[in-house]
């Protein structure tokens, strides 16, 4: 059947994948789950033959289909990199006529509001992304039209959704420098709403470019390309211009630090003290930067504006060999006090009035002053003390998982640097761990450590209250993330700088019963599951060996036995914890 009918067979397939969706199966159970996995492999395994048949077979489905979707998103993810390089152009333009108004009915429409808002569009986006790749002219295309559409349009609330898609797409050096060139030839003719979506999009096609060929990132530091430095300098030009206002100058100068970012030529030269008269507009907007970074500008807007410009020069930094530029450095080390001060106060956090987007900011700040220079850890200590805002915590964790997870370049510095943290990182979880089970009305978390000198219990009594719903959250977010560190680098929090054998054991005792408490709590499910994860990591033989240096094999049999009566100890406190509760009930 398959040899001979090709279209049919693959239209079996993508309706029995069609009838296993949630919407139309209604509750799955084990074996539906593993039958729709199979026939996701099988379109998988189809599309790298009969791509075409497959993503049509899959964009009806689309068009059908108005909720619960996320499966078939997945499969997207998986098929769509499968596409043949040598896919006939007519196919291409036909795959993309029926795929590109799907793809942006689910960046677009679905927005806050809606249960799966974020996972749909994360997944539509990097379908978009995957399809670029491969069909970049068509999506270029669609792109261009609207802009070309949007110069002669006199609506001040045009549509700018297809411009915003410029941040989703795939883009190396080359098609980078597209981008620049139609924007710097169409930007005047925009009006503001297409101007500021412009801006906001090709910051974020910068970042697509930089995380996903690095290399090309870096080369261009090893030997500047003049036509990508002229096309960025002329789009700085204009976009300088455009900042007339505080409000502008707000929304640009993240932009603006990247332009300035592509022109290595121009930052070594405004670094001289006499600066030619087309380069003081460069000069002068980093003399601006790092007057509202140091709050001299007058201007709340502008202060934050400049933080994230900041952010993004040093994260972009990053990516710069110290050899082959080194004024960048001096550029940033200009700046990066002032920055940490203004993103890491305690007495004073900063907030724009949007959580998620301050801790993405300072996660991104912290990885990246790490990677510059790995042995200024004040900023670290100044997250890891307990008397800092949780969110500090927060960002410090997962900034740790970062740098363990992304090592990309090879001059980026190991984790190893941040052993030396290993007792407050320990602390952090007990803290965390008992905080968050208390939370939930779960019986407390048991300490394995000394009892608490008279000093310790009063000043401890503070916590003794049992924290209120939004603090719970927070305890839960911190504590999945210190679990997902300890599965990432369980060595960062084994360490036991100049501890003796018993302390370490200790302590090593403590973090695994820690973990243990954590999986059967049903109510907090994914910290579950990344518990036993985390226990496996810490099983394994390199592990073991950092449970006690002076006594690894002693001290694994004692651990063991220990952990199992404080599996039967735990399950006797829930049994009586829950007939407690029962008997309560009945007086």
């Amino acid at each position: 059947m398959a040899a001979h009918k090709p279209v049919e067979w693959v239209q079996a397939v993508v309706n029995r994948f069609d009838e296993q969706l949630p919407i139309k199966a209604c509750q799955q159970n084990t074996h539906t789950k593993v039958s729709t996995e199979h026939n996701k492999e099988c379109l998988i395994n189809i599309s790298k033959y009969k791509f075409s048949l497959v993503i049509s077979g899959l964009t009806n489905i689309l068009k059908n289909v108005n909720n619960m979707v996320k499966n078939i998103w997945r499969n997207w993810d998986a098929v769509c990199p499968q596409q043949p390089k040598d896919t006939m152009r007519l196919d291409e333009t036909m795959l993309v006529k029926q795929l590109l108004p799907e793809i942006c009915h689910f960046i677009h429409t679905y927005r806050e509001g809606n249960q799966h808002a974020a996972e749909l569009r994360s997944s539509a986006s990097g379908v978009l992304f995957s399809l670029s790749c491969n069909n970049f002219n068509a999506v270029f295309s669609r792109i261009s039209t609207r802009l070309q559409e949007l110069t002669v349009c006199s609506e001040d609330n045009a549509d700018v959704h297809d411009i915003e898609l410029l941040q989703y797409i795939s883009v190396d050096c080359s098609k980078l420098k597209r981008l620049l060139q139609e924007t710097v030839f169409k930007f005047k003719a925009l009006k503001k709403v297409a101007q500021l979506a412009v801006i906001n999009s090709l910051e974020k096609a910068f970042w697509n470019w930089v995380e996903n060929y690095p290399d090309e990132f870096t080369k261009l530091y090893q030997t500047p390309q003049t036509d990508m430095a002229d096309c960025a300098e002329k789009l700085f030009d204009l976009v300088d211009g455009f900042a007339e206002s505080t409000k502008r100058k707000a929304a640009v100068w993240p932009l603006q630090i990247i332009l300035l970012v592509l022109c290595p030529e121009i930052i070594q030269d405004i670094a001289k003290d006499v600066v030619e008269e087309t380069k003081m507009n460069k000069k002068l907007f980093l003399d601006n930067l790092r007057k509202a970074l140091a709050g001299h500008s007058g201007s709340r807007q502008l202060t934050e504006s400049a933080a994230i410009a900041c952010v993004k020069l040093c994260k972009a930094s990053t990516y710069i060999n110290w050899e082959d530029n080194s004024v960048i450095f001096l550029l940033v080390q200009s700046m990066v006090v002032d920055l940490k001060n203004l993103l890491f106060n305690p007495s004073k956090p900063f907030s724009r009035g949007n959580q998620n987007a301050d801790v993405d900011l300072m996660i991104d700040c912290l990885v990246s002053c790490f990677r510059i220079n790995p042995h200024n850890n004040q900023h670290f200590k100044i997250c890891l003390a307990q008397n800092s805002p949780s969110t500090f915590h927060y960002v410090l964790v997962n900034s740790l998982h970062r740098i363990i997870t992304n090592s990309a370049l090879d001059w980026w510095p190991r984790i190893d640097a941040v052993y030396c943290h290993a007792v407050e990182l320990r602390s952090m979880f007990s803290d965390t761990l008992h905080r968050a089970m208390q939370g939930c009305g779960a019986h407390p978390a048991i300490r394995m450590t000394p009892s608490l000198t008279f000093k310790e219990k009063m000043t401890s009594l503070k916590f003794k209250e049992k924290p209120t719903d939004l603090e719970t959250r927070s305890y839960k977010f911190l504590l999945l993330s210190l679990v997902k560190l300890i599965h990432a680098d369980p060595k960062l929090l084994l360490c036991n700088p100049r501890k003796q054998g018993p302390d370490s054991q200790g302590s090593t005792a403590e973090l695994i019963t820690g973990l243990v408490q954590l999986v059967p709590q049903s109510s907090m499910p994914d910290i579950a599951q990344e518990a036993m994860e985390a226990l496996l990591v810490l099983h394994q033989l390199d592990s073991i060996d950092l449970w006690n240096p002076d006594a690894p094999i002693e001290t694994f049999w004692e651990i063991r036995i220990l952990t199992c009566f404080f599996l039967i100890f735990l399950k006797y406190q829930i049994m009586y914890f829950f007939w407690g509760n029962i008997s309560l009930g009945y007086h």
